[in-house]
């Protein structure tokens, strides 16, 4: 038997190279002797350096940055093995799971960390750049990015705005003259796994904005924000970003990439499957292809991993199985796209904060649950 075990990472809990390996024993526990081949995967968000170094080689780089509250923290981006290509995710320095769940709060919070893994990143002499920027906790519209690389960001005195979209509202002039030159002659991939525009409301604010902590009454402010990013940009840039798909992502920082980076957004997933030669692995062939995502939901049809998995299987004529912590609003439309059945790690009602702390051995034993009753299917076949 030859099992492909391709997921992206559960957010706040395992990344993707834990969830494979944890599917893995899972499967082992049923089918000892089938041939599992670990794919991790990554949309973009947490996991893709990792997800790419292992598959064509390359090193890790530590550096001080500003996490999204203002601190300094730790963070690390990936050199792939031609030494020119850095690989940065935005969440290393900018994501969610570096704010607690008491203090998140998109009106303050900043993307300056991922500026400062850019800049590293060229200080290390990279001349193109792949960035994931799902997992944010921002919603500056790369505002924080943009500073740290140079760009005046000033308010109708003169003055530097402050941080977070709070700091928008009072934007009223752009002076990029302090750019870091590098970047003109530096490629920006941006892996995005969504299509939202920068504002409205299909936008970065009230779309994403309530699971980064944004109340109700919060939300007009947020779009406030990026509506006046926008109009700043296209009046000082001469560039037109609100309604370009995928410009909402990460609370704007899409927009405020192609705005200040130069930056071509793409498919996270897609990107991903290039570079890992994921198709010539199901071309090979394979009695089941497994995958997964922390939840699963209407979304996941636009760019999600166990969606573009099962697209690709499909192909192949391959049956796809994904495991997930939850299930939501939606997942029925998953089926449609190739994905055959789904199985939650859940063994019953338990709290989402017991499901992450529990979330690798709860995935064993989903996986040896579902294996169970494909051996069952195999035995009545004989």
């Amino acid at each position: 038997m030859r099992i492909i075990v391709a997921p992206d990472s559960f957010k706040e809990s395992l990344r993707a190279s834990e969830v494979a390996q944890r599917i893995t024993e899972g499967v082992k526990n049923i089918f000892p002797a089938a041939q599992v081949i670990q794919v991790p995967l990554s949309d973009g968000g947490e996991g893709l350096s990792e997800s790419l170094i292992a598959a064509v080689g390359g090193c890790f780089i530590d550096c001080p940055v500003t996490d999204p509250l203002g601190d300094k923290i730790q963070a690390r981006y990936g050199i792939l093995n031609d030494r020119r290509t850095a690989v940065i995710e935005m969440a290393a320095a900018s994501g969610l799971p570096l704010v607690s769940r008491s203090d998140r709060n998109p009106l303050v919070t900043t993307t300056r960390g991922t500026g400062e893994l850019i800049l590293e990143a060229l200080n290390a002499g990279c001349k193109s750049l792949i960035i994931g920027i799902g997992g944010s906790a921002t919603n500056d519209g790369g505002a924080g990015m943009a500073q740290a690389l140079g760009v005046k960001l000033l308010d109708e005195k003169g003055s530097d705005i402050g941080p977070g979209a709070q700091g928008l509202l009072k934007l009223s002039q752009i002076d990029i003259s302090g750019l870091d030159p590098r970047l003109a002659q530096t490629e920006v991939m941006v892996a995005c796994d969504v299509e939202n525009p920068l504002y409205g409301l299909n936008g970065a604010a009230y779309v994403y904005g309530p699971q980064k902590g944004a109340s109700l009454e919060m939300l007009p402010l947020l779009d406030t924000a990026l509506i006046n990013l926008a109009e700043i940009i296209a009046r000082d840039l001469q560039i037109k970003v609100h309604d370009v798909p995928g410009a909402g992502a990460a609370g704007g920082l899409g927009a405020g990439l192609i705005a200040f980076a130069g930056g071509k957004l793409c498919s996270g997933i897609q990107l991903a499957f290039e570079i890992l030669g994921f198709e010539d692995i199901l071309a090979a062939g394979a009695d089941l292809v497994i995958t997964g995502e922390g939840s699963i939901n209407a979304q996941s049809l636009y760019g999600k991993v166990p969606v573009g998995v099962a697209r690709l299987a499909k192909k192949y004529d391959l049956p796809v199985l994904a495991l997930v912590g939850q299930i939501g609003p939606g997942a029925e439309t998953v089926y449609e796209a190739g994905i055959d059945a789904i199985m939650s790690m859940a063994p019953g009602p338990i709290s989402l904060e017991e499901s992450i702390s529990r979330a690798g051995e709860l995935l064993t034993d989903a996986t040896s649950r579902a294996l169970r009753m494909i051996k069952l299917e195999f035995s009545s076949a004989l």
